[in-house]
């Protein structure tokens, strides 16, 4: 028995991932091609982006451990009006109540490069949270890698394009050149002290094994003689990556994962998806690197990135919940918290129908809807709202809201409770609805704002009813 494992030792191995006998990862060389690859087959820029299925599927692997790694001072800035020092403290402390004390939101990347990113950076670093700690994303040089060893912060991110629209369209070098330019960067990085997060940008276009898994490769080996980790995070910069089984590189987000893992060594811990919202795929596509192997999904509050936006922080904290079934310490109140700080101190306007920040995210406009809330709030609700969100159900008055939106409205905006409560009987809400039809009626269009509705019970109860 001795003799024939020794025999084929160099084709067999049992898997540190499954504990089986596999054949030994296949070792993938770089191919240094003369013509970019642009798979003009799935990419031709006239049509729709097209999905290619190989049927080949690939293993579930979620990790033990998974995590939301936060991009809103780097990423997220890129779409919006640059954050005041003030505000980013604010959102800063936002998330760490947020994340909770055991780090579901591990980390959050800032800008290092003028005077105010520098100084929100230490005033963050001067609350002294554990969580999210706090890293950067820098230019490939020897003097910013100094400032970040200065600045007292032990990773940072770096740009590794990797996808022949980039390498030879934008940078007019060769895949070898690209490499070995990127390897040296990541070499300043060891001399420098710090640990490098390669962002594999554009990999949802890249020759997945002509140079991404080579690449990350020579990454894996360098990472080794040095002793110093290197964190891999998959950049789906075009928003292409597609989350179904069986689909083909390099649009497959199980396969690239998968691949990541397999084929290049990446541990699952240092293994991180970057996804963008182009094809509104951008939730799915993070869950789905999740349950492939990826220990972490990189994400902004609200959502707020380059063109239509990243993966929502809080649609992945949602997503946490969801897979396991725990909050893990995370405090969902404070989603609707850092909604209203957008709203009323940055001046953000957030789609009022966006998930779970948005103010119509849990409101009702149809009267037959607004009659089951009444009835039993949970035929109409996604979840207990205000418990979870500190958000309660509410209806919108308009043309189809009825006795029965009238009535959730009155009790839910004055907060009646037991006896004090109206119901479709009561004479307001039958004058509140005659009042309302002769409005539509009208011609009006519009729903009925608060204050009007106010006004005019104002009117009609001669101030029998405050608001609490």
């Amino acid at each position: 028995m001795q003799k024939y494992k020794s025999e084929v030792s160099e084709l067999l191995e049992i898997s540190s991932k499954t504990n089986l006998l596999e054949q030994k990862n296949y070792r993938y060389s770089l191919q240094d091609v003369e013509n970019p690859n642009l798979y003009r087959d799935i990419y031709d820029y006239e049509t729709v982006p097209k999905i290619p299925f190989n049927h080949r599927r690939v293993p579930m692997s979620m990790p033990e451990e998974i995590w939301i790694t936060d991009t809103t001072f780097r990423d997220g800035q890129q779409a919006i009006n640059p954050y005041t020092v003030d505000q980013i403290v604010d959102l800063y402390k936002f998330m760490n109540r947020l994340g909770g004390p055991y780090g579901v939101i591990r980390q959050t990347e800032f800008f290092a490069y003028s005077e105010r990113d520098r100084e929100a950076i230490k005033r963050c670093q001067d609350l002294g949270f554990r969580f999210p700690e706090i890293t950067t994303w820098i230019r490939a040089s020897k003097e910013d890698f100094k400032l970040v060893k200065d600045l007292g912060i032990s990773e940072t991110g770096i740009l590794v394009s990797c996808s022949d629209y980039h390498i030879f369209k934008k940078m007019k070098l060769t895949r070898s050149q690209a490499m070995r330019k990127y390897l040296d960067t990541v070499e300043l990085a060891f001399e420098s002290g710090v640990m490098p997060r390669c962002h594999l940008e554009d990999v949802t276009r890249a020759d997945f094994y002509g140079f991404v898994v080579p690449f990350v490769c020579e990454l894996m080996k360098m990472s080794r003689d040095a002793g110093i980790p290197v964190r891999i995070r998959a950049c789906d910069t075009m928003g292409y990556g597609v989350p179904y089984p069986e689909v083909a590189l390099p649009r497959s987000v199980p396969g690239i994962i998968y691949g990541l893992q397999h084929y290049a060594d990446v541990d699952s811990g240092l293994l991180e998806w970057h996804g963008h919202n182009d094809f509104y795929k951008a939730v799915s596509n993070a869950s789905t690197a999740w349950l492939y192997g990826a220990s972490a999904v990189n994400c902004t509050l609200l959502g707020i990135g380059e063109r239509t936006g990243n993966v929502p922080v809080e649609a992945m904290c949602m997503e946490y919940a969801s897979l396991r079934g725990s909050l893990d310490g995370m405090d969902l109140t404070v989603i609707s918290e850092i909604a209203d700080y957008y709203k009323n101190v940055i001046g953000y306007e957030i789609p009022p129908m966006q998930p779970f920040v948005g103010r119509c995210f849990n409101q009702t406009r149809a009267g037959i809807h607004a009659d089951g809330l009444m009835k039993d709030e949970e035929i109409y609700n996604i979840f207990n709202t205000k418990k979870i969100l500190n958000k309660p159900a509410t209806v919108m008055i308009g043309q189809n809201s009825g006795l029965a939106g009238i009535v959730f409205w009155i009790n839910s905006n004055y907060q009646l409770e037991g006896d004090e409560t109206v119901s479709k009987q009561d004479d307001l809400v039958i004058q509140m609805k005659a009042w309302i039809d002769a409005q539509y009626a009208a011609g009006r269009v519009a729903s009925m704002s608060t204050k009007e509705l106010e006004d005019k019970i104002e009117e009609l109860t001669e101030g029998r009813l405050s608001k609490l």
